[in-house]
Formats: structure tokens, C-alpha cells, sequence
């Protein structure tokens, strides 16, 4: 199934980021899925821009696919969030994939035909995050006709709004399946308890997912390995695009604390000073402070997304990337007092979004140590 030529993205991502914008404040109130961002975005046909053409998608770039994450992000970054989880997730279902093709082929078409979004739940409650290593508690029975799944994921991105799951766990053998078993969100015996109540980032919906005996077929052990052979972690152009994309969506958070912060200098004008906060000598400074930390983060990211930048520097370029972003809006807000923190304002929204860059793996210290030890074991 082959998909209509998009309309030039300069064309629609500008309207998009208004469209989003416009529900945004709702959505962090109410923390509840942004369903409006998803029609519209599937009505685009963005929701399978990265699905491989093969699979029916658009196959979209690297380059591309930022470009659509920074305008879902400067619109509403709870959903560009979750687009970037598809974009993941999606672009590895193409004639390449491990996965069993009358599966991967459902799959895409639902993406394609539906606008189906699917994500990966790896953390739980007493593992934490994969990346730290240890067994999923989470299991997988093996009977003669399927596989029971039976477990709770925490912090699972998308929850209410996904079609599929791509639940980490390990199987009852004696060296057990350890990875992703596919999972329909509507199939019986889950509940999502609505428990994501953070600081920022609250359109994820990253709600506990609690399976209770889950009936999938043998065939939805999409890629799973022995827990004795060793588990390779994300290849390179994985670990590029994950940190191009989340680096550009708290980026993304910036520019827009950015615009609005321009914008409030502008036109704030204090009657004891008589013209306005822009004409002053301090905020000059420290606008060209916060434009010189977006820039580099727009000089970083351009060259990582052009391949310029090698494998082994894509988390430093995330750390940094997202350090400039939360230190150029806490500036925005230590320079203006309480209009930063008014949730009539929207500035306060972004700094509480902007901060969630912060949990995203590979964290801080498991990058600075991982370079740190390169750099010491390295041969003089």
C-alpha cells in the first residue's frame, strides 16, 4: 500500500504548530491525552512518516522527522513526545525487521490506515529503567497456543492514546526470552492506572500499565533473545536518531519560552522606566545569552542530523543540548520575578516542560562516566 506524496512540510508544519499551540495550556491542565494533536497529525499523514516505504509509510529522514518533532514540540510537546516514541518504534517495521511478517504487516497497516500509535513499556516499579540492567519482572507463560503476559510497566509513555504495546518481559524457560512481546492495548486482562500526575510533560499520559494474564499468540514474541546471550544495545543510527529527536524537542521548548520572552520585553514597559524592558542594556545581554546557547544547540543538532557528528558523541550532544535548553529558560525566569511563574503567563509551562529533559536515558552521569572512562582507558 503506498501512501500520497505529503505536501511540502514548510508548507504545513507552521500551521500545525498553531493548531497545537492552541490546546496546549488545556492539555497541561488536565493532563489528559491530546487526542486533537493526533488527528490532526494523522489526517497529515505524519503518524507514518518514518514507517518504512516498504511497509506503506513515507520513509522519512532523519532531517525530516526533526522538523516535524520541532513543530509538534514549539505547538505542544506532550504530543511530540509520543510522536517521537512512533517515529522509534515505526521505522524499524520495514522487510529488514526480526519481527514475523504477517505480524509487522498488521501492524504498519494499522498505522498507515488508522493512525495507530505503539510504543515500547520497559520500566517497572522495582527494576526502574532498562538501561541500568536487571531482569523484567515482568513474565511471559508459555502455553501450547500463545503466550500469558502477566506484570505492570510505570512512566508508560502514550498509555491511553497507543493501539500497541511493546511490552519488555522475560518468558517462564529456564533461560529465559528476555524482550519485546507485542501486546494490543485493548486486548483483556490490562488496566492503566492514572497515576502520571508530574510537574511538566503531562499530556504523555505515562500512566502504570498493569497486565493481568494477557493472551497474545507465539508470533507477538516479536524480539526476544535468551537472557544468556548478550544484548547488544542500540545500534548507531538508533542511538542518532534518539538523540537528535529528544534534543530537538526540548529545543524546541526553548525557542518557544524564547519568542515569548522576546515578546514580553517588547512590550512591558514599567511607568518609572517609560519605554520598554527591551531598550535596556542588561536584557540586550541576556537575550544574546540565551540566543548563544539555542544556537549551539541549533549548530549541534543540524550537524548530528546531518551525519557530521560520530556515533560515539550522539548522548553528549543530548546532555548538552538539553542542559542549554533548561539554562536558557531558567534565565527567562530568574530575569522577570513573578511574571515567569504566573500561570497566566505561559513561561512557567515551559520551564516545567523543559525540565523533564533532564530524565530521558542515557542520564547525565551514565554519559559523563561512560566518556570519562573512554577518555582514561584510552591508549597515550
Amino acid at each position: 500500500m503506498m501512501v500520497n506524496k505529503l505536501p511540502f512540510l514548510s508548507e504545513i508544519l507552521p500551521v500545525i504548530t498553531e493548531s497545537l499551540a492552541e490546546h496546549a495550556e488545556q492539555v497541561d491542565r488536565s493532563g489528559e491525552f491530546p487526542q486533537q494533536a493526533f488527528a490532526r497529525l494523522h489526517q497529515q499523514g505524519l503518524l507514518h512518516y518514518a514507517l518504512p516505504i516498504a511497509a506503506g509509510g513515507s520513509g522519512g529522514d532523519l532531517l525530516s522527522c526533526q522538523a516535524i518533532i520541532q513543530a509538534v514540540a514549539r505547538g505542544e510537546p506532550s504530543a511530540a513526545l509520543i510522536l517521537i516514541m512512533q517515529y522509534l518504534n515505526t521505522r524499524r517495521l520495514g522487510e529488514e525487521s526480526s519481527w514475523p511478517e504477517s505480524v509487522r504487516k498488521r501492524v504498519a497497516q494499522s498505522v498507515v490506515a488508522q493512525g495507530a500509535l505503539i510504543n515500547a513499556l520497559r520500566v517497572e516499579p522495582e527494576l526502574g529503567t532498562p538501561a541500568r540492567g536487571g531482569l523484567p519482572a515482568t513474565r511471559a507463560r508459555r502455553s501450547a497456543d500463545g503466550w500469558r503476559i502477566t506484570g505492570e510497566k510505570i512512566y508508560s509513555t502514550g498509555s491511553h492514546g497507543l493501539r500497541w504495546f511493546i511490552v519488555w518481559a522475560s518468558s517462564d524457560d529456564a533461560d529465559p526470552l528476555v524482550g519485546g512481546y507485542l501486546v494490543p492495548a485493548n486486548a483483556p486482562g490490562i488496566q492503566i492506572i492514572d497515576e502520571w500526575d508530574h510537574l511538566g510533560m503531562r499530556g504523555t499520559c505515562s500512566h502504570r500499565v498493569v497486565l493481568k494474564d494477557v493472551f497474545i499468540p507465539l508470533d507477538h514474541a516479536v524480539n526476544v533473545t535468551p537472557w544468556s546471550t548478550p544484548k547488544p544495545g542500540l545500534n548507531e543510527e538508533e542511538s542518532l536518531w534518539m538523540a537528535v529527536l529528544l534534543g530537538s524537542l526540548y529545543d524546541a521548548i526553548a525557542q518557544s519560552a524564547r519568542d515569548w520572552f522576546i515578546g514580553f520585553l517588547q512590550q512591558r514597559t514599567p511607568a518609572n522606566l517609560g519605554a520598554p524592558l527591551a531598550s535596556l542594556p542588561r536584557f540586550q545581554e541576556l537575550v544574546g545569552r540565551i540566543d548563544t546557547l539555542l544556537f549551539t544547540n541549533h549548530t549541534l543538532l543540524n550537524s548530528a542530523a546531518h551525519g557530521q557528528v560520530a556515533s560515539a558523541h550522539t548522548a553528549q550532544i543530548k546532555q548538552v543540548v538539553t542542559e542549554n535548553a533548561i539554562r536558557a529558560v531558567e534565565l527567562m525566569v530568574e530575569s522577570i520575578g513573578n511574571h515567569a511563574l504566573t500561570r497566566h503567563y505561559p513561561l512557567q509551562r515551559h520551564l516545567r516542560n523543559v525540565l523533564c529533559g533532564r530524565i530521558h536515558t542515557p542520564q547525565g552521569d551514565a554519559i559523563f562516566t561512560s566518556v570519562g572512562k573512554n577518555a582514561l582507558s584510552a591508549e597515550k
